[in-house]
């Protein structure tokens, strides 16, 4: 049986459910969610090879026709011009307004689906199946939908919730290694946030669930989602507390717009070094204790995370980088409030909290030790 955790909003609560095997009864479990037995799936060239016939098998068989539109896979496709792609195709298939698609991938596919559902004919239903341990961790849950700018990551969106998130841990057995290293750096994420007991699971299970253990698996995903519905039930639009989820974003956002929102990169292994910067700051200021910071760096490396900027990653930005110009991507951040940005920041492993009294001089001291090494 599949675990169920519920979203408990006031107008449009959901569920989440979390097992294994869960694809192959996807049609059975999303048909009485439709208002005609009719679904667009939204996937990517990478899902589509391996995952997407199990999920299309699922839907004829509980009597479900549906298209599939398959996009380019990587962070690229969150683009006005993909977004505009998808609308149009949507409109060609006819979908009605009380219709739902069906956002079938990672964190890419999720947001720019959600974003699409949600000012297609101003706004239709859409239901999350995420393939990657990012996406069922933390991105296909909460409602936060967006595509990439220029100027900085998902800055054009909306908060769209789902009607049902379905996370089916044997999608994750085709994962590459790091793209499973990715997700894993969002469950840390949570551990550090709130609860230090769950820090401590992970320090003992981190093995099990990289290397596939279903039941391991299983119990830390439901452990963020739980972590994260309970967030989202208190702070749907992010105006308080839910910013905590934030923990190493913004750093780690400047990080990945230095590298074009580009696969150079991967989101969760910029918010792995951003969180470290995170601790630093937070010792730097004299919040947190530096034996603190040493055990997270100590946990990413162990699992195979970046702890900091890379010699690699060094040697691509070359000597065009600088701690300011890093800097100036954060003022684009999209927690900026009266033009100061507000910053997760610690005072142990799992008591994370929320600040603007930082000095632009501090954050730019953090940026300048990670590009040295």
């Amino acid at each position: 049986m599949p675990k169920k955790i519920t979203v408990a909003l006031q107008n449009h609560s959901y569920d989440i459910y979390v097992g294994e095997g869960l694809l192959d009864q996807a049609g059975d479990i999303i048909a009485p969610l439709l208002s005609r037995p009719r679904t667009v799936i939204v996937t990517d060239d990478n899902i589509a090879g391996y995952q997407l016939p199990r999920l299309e098998k699922s839907l004829e068989k509980a009597g479900i026709t549906f298209d599939s539109i398959i996009l380019p896979a990587g962070e690229a496709t969150k683009s006005f011009a993909q977004l505009e792609n998808l609308l149009d195709r949507l409109l060609a298939f006819g979908l009605e307004r009380q219709d739902r698609i069906i956002a079938f991938g990672g964190g890419v596919i999720g947001d720019l689906a959600g974003f699409a559902a949600s000012i297609y004919q101003r706004g239709i239903g859409f239901i999350q199946i995420p393939t990657t341990l990012l996406a069922q961790v933390d991105s296909a849950v909460g409602g936060k939908c967006a595509i990439n700018s220029p100027r900085g990551k998902n800055l054009i969106g909306s908060f769209h919730q789902p009607g049902l998130v379905l996370s089916d841990v044997s999608c994750l057995n085709s994962l590459p290694q790091r793209q499973l290293l990715a997700g894993y750096a969002e469950m840390v994420k949570y551990s550090l946030i709130n609860d230090g007991k769950f820090f401590d699971w992970l320090d003992r299970q981190a093995g099990k669930i990289i290397s596939g253990d279903p039941a391991a698996r299983i119990q830390a995903i439901i452990t963020c989602c739980q972590a994260k519905a309970d967030m989202v039930a208190r702070d749907e639009k992010e105006t308080g507390p839910r910013a905590l989820l934030n923990l190493g974003h913004t750093f780690g956002h400047a990080l990945e717009a230095e590298c074009g929102f580009s696969d150079r990169l991967l989101h969760g292994e910029a918010v792995a070094i951003g969180m470290v910067m995170a601790f630093d700051l937070s010792v730097r200021m004299g919040l947190c204790p530096e034996q603190e910071a040493a055990t997270v760096r100590r946990h990413l490396k162990m699992i195979g995370l970046p702890d900091g900027i890379s010699a690699d990653l060094r040697a691509y930005f070359r000597n065009d980088i600088t701690a300011e110009r890093l800097f100036n991507h954060t003022l684009h951040d999209k927690k900026l409030s009266g033009g100061k940005v507000t910053y997760v920041l610690v005072r142990a492993i799992g008591e994370a909290f929320l600040t603007n009294d930082v000095t632009a001089e501090d954050i730019k001291q953090v940026f300048q030790s990670a590009l040295d090494g």
